[in-house]
């Protein structure tokens, strides 16, 4: 039995020291995740919601305390009983993911190893048997040292854990495991490779034969049978090939520019995933750091996943006139845990990415940019139907058969259609016909 002891204290205390610290990394990335186990669609309890944070922070550094407890030896009865007590929360939590489908990843090791709910279970029924011994076995758990080190060691792995769960909540986690992270390229995290494997779905196929419902299962294709149709269900037998970047774009008000803006070189993208959410102080630099980037030639952008009135609003009251791009507000939330914060792009790699409280520590070197092709006067595309015409060509069209005339001149959009199409244009005529 010691020996059994043993054996599950070392497990039971490294992987709670591990698991917690990862999380400890990414507290609001955490915080996210039991948002979204409080929602309606899982545990419904909405009202915990605006204290994720405070939930996430405190469960993870109980966690690493926890497994330092059990390691040293110190007070080991209410060490053993605060795992048992967290361990039984946690595998009822993993095991209503999982039975009911309703989280995908249980975010027990935040974003260093993606679990599948059933996953996430197994290793917490694990986890649950070796503190069960833990808990049988409890009178052969020892302190390591003196009890004065002990309780100096357990002081100051609280203490640490508590600093370091601050530390990267006001600056970024000390260690980025996302598709976002400096280094990687936005545009190859959103590539599907050709021989990626394609999900596998099953189909149940229901139909009334002789007046009896009848279930045929195929991979897709539509059985034969002599019968009406009533019904077809589908369920994913095995999930296809996920790439790391999902969600993410960059919308202007008509059109996708994500190709054109990750095709930029020297791009400063201020990120804000709620611009009501704001935090104020860091809002504040932002002028500051919009005349730095442009003194500098970097282009500057925002992107947010809030509406009109709010970037009207936020321009006005901070002074800043650089452009906001709509994208999703769960990729914003990956991209960086700050509103707002900053990275910056060349040609779709994250070569930087500071919290609002380091924007002053932003390396902004002045570049030289591209000279911008010289412009022929009034150049006008014009199309009918999407299709190459003439200006004599739709001069000359039958205004009752035209459904919409739409004329672009918005800069950006102009130099994304110009760099598509190798021309140089000042304007853009797209006319569409009614439907015969």
């Amino acid at each position: 039995m010691k020996i059994a002891v043993s054996i599950s204290r070392i497990l039971v205390g490294v992987l709670f020291i591990f698991s917690g610290f990862i999380k400890l990394n990414d507290p609001i990335g955490f915080s996210y995740k039991l948002q979204e186990y409080f929602s309606p669609d899982v545990l419904n309890i909405p009202f915990l919601e605006p204290y994720a944070l405070l939930i996430s922070v405190f469960v993870v550094v109980f966690e690493v305390v926890l497994g330092v407890f059990l390691l040293i030896g110190y007070k080991p009865k209410f060490t053993v009983w605060s795992l048992l007590l967290m361990i039984i929360f946690f595998t009822f939590l993993t095991f209503y993911a999982a039975y009911f489908e309703k989280v995908k990843d249980c975010g027990c090791f935040g974003d260093f190893i993606k679990l599948k709910p059933w996953e996430s279970f197994g290793k917490d029924v694990v986890l649950l048997a070796l503190i069960i011994v833990l808990f049988i076995g409890v009178k052969y758990i020892n302190p390591v040292f003196s009890k004065l080190q002990t309780t100096v060691l357990a002081l100051l792995g609280f203490i640490v854990s508590l600093w370091f769960g601050y530390h990267v909540l006001m600056h970024l986690p000390a260690i980025d495991f996302r598709a976002y992270a400096i280094g990687k390229n936005i545009k190859e995290g959103m590539t599907i490779p050709e021989d990626a494997p394609k999900p596998i779905q099953e189909y149940a196929w229901k139909f009334n034969v002789n007046g009896e419902e009848k279930v045929i299962t195929t991979n897709g294709s539509y059985p034969s049978v002599e019968g009406d149709f009533i019904s077809v269900d589908t369920k994913v037998i095995q999930e296809g090939y996920t790439p790391p970047v999902v969600d993410f774009s960059i919308e202007g008000k008509d059109e996708d520019l994500t190709d054109y803006f990750l095709n930029e070189e020297n791009l400063i993208v201020v990120v804000s995933y709620s611009l009501e959410k704001i935090e104020q102080d860091g809002a504040f630099k932002l002028k500051a750091l919009q005349n730095e980037a442009r003194k500098n030639n970097y282009k500057i952008i925002g992107l947010t996943a809030s509406g009109e009135e709010a970037k009207q609003r936020i321009s006005e009251a901070y002074n800043i006139d650089f452009e906001w791009y709509l994208c999703d507000e769960k990729a914003l939330k990956t991209v960086v845990r700050s509103n707002p914060g900053i990275i910056e792009l060349d040609s779709g790699t994250v070569k930087q990415k500071v919290h609002w409280n380091d924007i002053e520590d932003l390396e902004l070197p002045k570049v030289e940019r591209a000279t911008e092709p010289k412009v022929l006067e009034e150049t006008i595309a014009y199309f009918i139907n999407d299709e190459p015409s003439t200006k004599e060509e739709v001069e000359v069209l039958d205004k009752d058969k035209i459904e919409s005339v739409n004329v672009i001149k918005d800069a950006v959009q102009l130099k994304a259609f110009n760099l598509e199409k190798e021309m140089v244009y000042t304007g853009i005529i797209q006319v569409k016909l009614k439907a015969e």
